[in-house]
C-alpha cells in the first residue's frame, strides 16, 4: 500500500488541474524557481557545515576531544564508548548515524552501548546543520542565542537518553 500512496498523490493532482484547467507544467515550473531561490539562500551555509565537519574528523579534534571528555561522561555515567556520537550528532546527522550503527555492530543491538547509542540519536537533533538550513532559508544573519539553547537541548537528551537506557533496560 505504502508504495502507492506517491502515484496516487500525483494522479489526484494531475486531475485536480485537469479538472480546473490549470497549466501544470507552468505551475511546477515556478515551484521549481522557488525552490532555486532557496537553494541559493542555503548552499553556502551548507557548503560551509560540511566542510568543517570534513576538516575536523581529518584533523583528529574530534578524537583529542573525545579523550578529554572520557572522565567527565564516566561521572555522569554515559558510556564512554559514546563520545564520538556525542560530539558528532550537532554536527552530521549522517556522521552521527553511521558512528551509532558501528556501535551497534561492534557491541550489539541488546547491549547497554547499543541501546544508549539508539536513544541517543532519536532524542537528539543535527543542531548546526538544522540552524544553518533554517536560518539561511528564512534569511536570518545572527541566530543570537539559537545555537545555545540547541546545544543545551541536546546535553539535556543524552543524559535523558543514557538515563532512560539504565532505568527502563
Amino acid at each position: 500500500m505504502a508504495d502507492y500512496i506517491l502515484p496516487l498523490i500525483l494522479c489526484i493532482t494531475a486531475l485536480a488541474a485537469l479538472h480546473r484547467r490549470e497549466q501544470t507544467y507552468d505551475i511546477l515550473i515556478a515551484g521549481a524557481e522557488d525552490g532555486m531561490k532557496i537553494l541559493k539562500g542555503i548552499l553556502p551555509s551548507l557548503v560551509l557545515l560540511l566542510s568543517a565537519v570534513s576538516m575536523l574528523r581529518a584533523s583528529g579534534a574530534l578524537d583529542y576531544a573525545a579523550e578529554w571528555m572520557r572522565p567527565f561522561l564516566r561521572h555522569l555515567k554515559i558510556p564512554p564508548e559514546t563520545i564520538l556520537l556525542i560530539l558528532i550528532r550537532p554536527i552530521s546527522g549522517s556522521a552521527a548515524l553511521a558512528v551509532g550503527a558501528e556501535l551497534i555492530c561492534t557491541y550489539g543491538p541488546d547491549s547497554l552501548i547499543g541501546r544508549t547509542a539508539a536513544v541517543m540519536l532519536g532524542s537528539t537533533e543535527t543542531t548546526f546543520y538544522v540552524i544553518s538550513v533554517y536560518f539561511g532559508a528564512c534569511g536570518i544573519r545572527s541566530s543570537r542565542y539559537a545555537p545555545a539553547a540547541a546545544l543545551f537541548a541536546d546535553a539535556v537528551g543524552f543524559l535523558a537518553a543514557s538515563a532512560s537506557v539504565r532505568w527502563f533496560m
